[in-house]
Formats: C-alpha cells, structure tokens, sequence
C-alpha cells in the first residue's frame, strides 16, 4: 500500500510539472529561440538594409556628377562658340575698312559655322540630348582651348584697330601741327606789322595828341623787354647750378605755385619792383638836378622821350656816360644784381668794376638789362609828359581780386574756387605795377594764389 501510494503521489507530481511547462509555454508565445539568436538576426537584417541605402545613395550621386559633367561640358561649348561668334564679328567689322573682301569672306564663313553649332546645341538641350554628347572629359578642355583662342583672336584684332586709330590720331596732330606752325607765322606777321604801326604812331606821336592808348602800347612793349631780361637772367641762373625753386622762394616767401614753371613770375616780380621803385618821381630820384618845377615841364620829358627814343642804347651810354639816363641804368643795375649773384653767375665782378669806373660793359647780358632799363626810363619820360602826368600804383599782397585794378597772369587760380569767400585767390604777390591815366586805368599784373 505504501509503494502504491508512493508511485501514485510521484506521478501525480510529474503531471504537475509538466502542466506548469506547458501553461508557460502558451503564456510565452509557444516555441521561441533564444533572445541571442534573435538579436543576430536583427542586426543582420538592419546591415543589409543599409547596405542597400549606401548603394542607392552612391548610385545617385554618380548620377549627379555625370549630368553636372555633361551640363558643364554643354555650357563650356555653348561659350566657346559665342567667344568664336564675337571674334568672327570683330574681324568682320575690321576688314570693312579698308575694305577686304577676302577677310571678309572668311569672317562670314566662321560666323555661319558657329551659328550652325549654336543651333544644334540649342537643339541638344530642347531634346534633353546633351548628356551623350558632351559628357567626355576631354570636352571641357577642347572648349577652353577654342574659348581661348576666340579671346585672343578678339584681343589682336583689337590691337591692330587701336593702331590704325593711333596712326590716324598721329597724322592728325602732324596736320595740327602744321597748321599752328603756320598760324604761328601768320600771328607773328600780325604782331610784326601791328608793332610797325604802333612805332609808326610813336614816331608821330604828337604831345598835344597823346593818349591813354599811346601810353599802353608803349608799357607793352616794355613788358616785353622786362620779360626779355627774365628769360635771360634765369638762363644764366640755371647755367651756374641755381636752385631756382629756393631762389624763387627766397624772393617770394611761403608761396605755392600752381605750376612748376610759375617760378618765373616770382623773378619777373622781384625785377619790377627793383626797377620800377620810384616811378612816380622825376627821374627816379636818380638825378640831384630833379626839382618841383621840372615835374611840370611836360615838354621836357616829352623831348626826352623822342631824342632817347630813336637812338642805341649802347651808343647813348658811350656818348653820354654821366647822363641822368646813364645814371639809372648804373644804379638799378648794382641794385638789382647782387655782388654774389654776379660772381656766381659770371665768375667775377667785371660788371660792377667797370660800371663803378663809369664804363659799360660790352655783352649780352648788360645790353639785354640796358635795353629794359632804356624802356622804363622812357615810359616814365611818355608818364609824366601827360597831363596831368601818369601814376604808378602797386596792390599788396593777400588783398582781394578786382577785376577793376588787377589782372590775373595765372588764371587756372580760379578754377580752384568754389564761390565761396574762403576760397576766393588772393593776390600771391604783384608783379608789373599799374597806371592811372587820367580817368583811365590800367590794370596791375598779380599772381594769384
């Protein structure tokens, strides 16, 4: 009985066990492989699919890098072509003058030809062709290249048109030259005669007839002879190793010319004032013979005027060398020629010995000053043979412009004004006084800056 029993409760047991592995089966899901097993097989899964995307995605992008190839082979054609019209063009355009039929000929052919290629490019696009046309590597190259030559093509036909430009620009200024070489002559012509009618009014100039415009022809003439000497004097400066910008500096402090050659004004200015000093009295206050009464004698200096007038100046000198005439000239010469500016110009002081010892030196540079001293002293004599008798007058510098009283000898001045009173030019220095004659003036030379 108990062996019964025992047998009995170990099978009863044995269904127990098994109902419950049973029970958590169904509960489980039935029959499933390890979570191991499953994990390998998930990630497996996920790796091919991955593999596929990368597939798909480099197949794509292969894709794309032809057709950009194939867009970018299309387009360099598309230029190398237009480069290749527009050269055609430009040769075509060149060989119409002169006129070249067989250059012309051959521009044509090139435009036809290239316009055909255009048109079957245009073609390629519409229908979507050019992907299997222009898609090899050696495309892009062989479109540069054509590209290329088109420019440089265009570039020489360009330089050769600028030259024929140039040519025919530098034959017209040989023919301007021409012509203002021949109006030259022409004006110098004009001034040649227009001076023998101006000496012819002086030779009969007439005391009781003069006018204000007898007195200005004769102070240009003067002018001229003043600026005679300048040219000369600078000449020499530069000969000896002059600075002329420190000399002109040292005349004319803290002034800014407009141009280089400007310079030349402030030297113009420095011989005026030397010669010009003392105008406005009797014989320069040279002579002590000079009284009150003299000032009146309108007839004297007239005389004067005439009888200097005609003669040689280097002739006068030698006839009369204690003159009032010979006086000024020696006393203006050792006033405006420093002892060291003659030195240096010269080497030595055999002007000055021989003007001390009453005699004149014989060269071109005392007869050039000689010949500007005889005209100012001679417009001083034509001054006061007026009456009332002329007067001198000079403007100082940084004193406004008058249009009345001044004349300008640099007139780009006033070109760098605005308008306004800040900007406004200012007198630099004077240069050839001015006149008062009678009611009339004439104007004073400035230089403006």
């Amino acid at each position: 009985m108990d062996s019964k029993n025992r047998s009995a409760l170990s099978k009863s047991r044995l269904a127990r066990t098994l109902a419950k592995v049973l029970h958590i089966r169904a509960v489980t899901g039935g029959n499933r492989k390890p979570k191991s097993q499953d994990k390998f097989k998930n990630e497996a899964v996920k790796n091919d699919v991955l593999n596929k995307g990368q597939l798909n995605s480099f197949v794509d992008k292969d894709e794309k890098l032809k057709k950009r190839a194939a867009t970018e082979a299309f387009l360099a054609n598309l230029f190398a072509s237009i480069s290749a019209v527009k050269s055609a063009y430009a040769e075509l355009q060149f060989a119409q003058s002169p006129y070249d039929p067989e250059f012309i000929q051959s521009a044509d052919e090139v435009i036809v030809s290239e316009l055909k290629s255009l048109s079957e490019l245009k073609h390629c696009y519409l229908t979507k062709q050019f992907d299997e046309y222009y898609s090899l590597e050696t495309t892009l190259v062989l479109a540069e290249i054509k590209e290329q030559k088109s420019i440089l093509k265009t570039y020489y036909i360009m330089g050769k048109k600028l030259d024929s430009q140039l040519k025919l620009i530098l034959s017209e200024i040989t023919f301007l030259r021409e012509t203002l070489n021949e109006a030259n002559k022409e004006n110098k012509l004009l001034e040649k005669r227009l001076m023998r009618e101006q000496v012819s009014d002086l030779d009969n100039l007439q005391l009781t007839k003069l006018s204000p415009s007898h007195f200005i022809m004769f102070l240009q003439q003067t002018i001229r002879s003043i600026r005679s000497f300048v040219m000369l004097l600078c000449r020499e400066m530069e000969y000896a190793g002059w600075d002329l910008d420190a000399a002109a500096l040292s005349i004319q402090p803290g002034i800014m010319f407009l141009k280089s050659s400007d310079k030349c004004y402030a030297f113009e200015s420095f011989v005026c004032r030397e010669m010009f000093d003392g105008f406005n009295h009797p014989q320069f206050l040279i002579s002590k013979e000079s009284t009150t009464e003299e000032k009146k004698q309108q007839r004297l200096f007239f005389n004067r005027f005439l009888k200097l007038r005609s003669a040689n100046v280097a002739d006068y000198l030698a006839w009369k060398p204690k003159s009032a005439f010979a006086r000024f000239c020696c006393a203006k010469y050792l006033k405006l020629v420093h002892p060291k500016m003659e030195s240096s110009l010269f080497g030595d002081l055999d002007h000055r010995n021989l003007l001390s010892s009453g005699e004149y030196p014989d060269t071109t540079f005392f007869s050039t000053f000689a010949e500007m001293a005889k005209r100012i002293w001679l417009l001083q004599c034509l001054a006061f043979s007026f009456d009332p008798e002329v007067a001198m007058f000079q403007v100082s510098s940084e004193c406004r412009f008058s249009d009345v009283y001044m004349e300008s000898v640099n007139e780009e001045a006033f070109l760098m004004s605005s308008g306004s009173p800040e900007t406004e030019p200012r007198v630099g220095f004077p240069m050839v006084p001015g006149f008062m004659v009678g009611k009339t003036v004439i104007q004073c030379q400035v230089y403006l800056c």
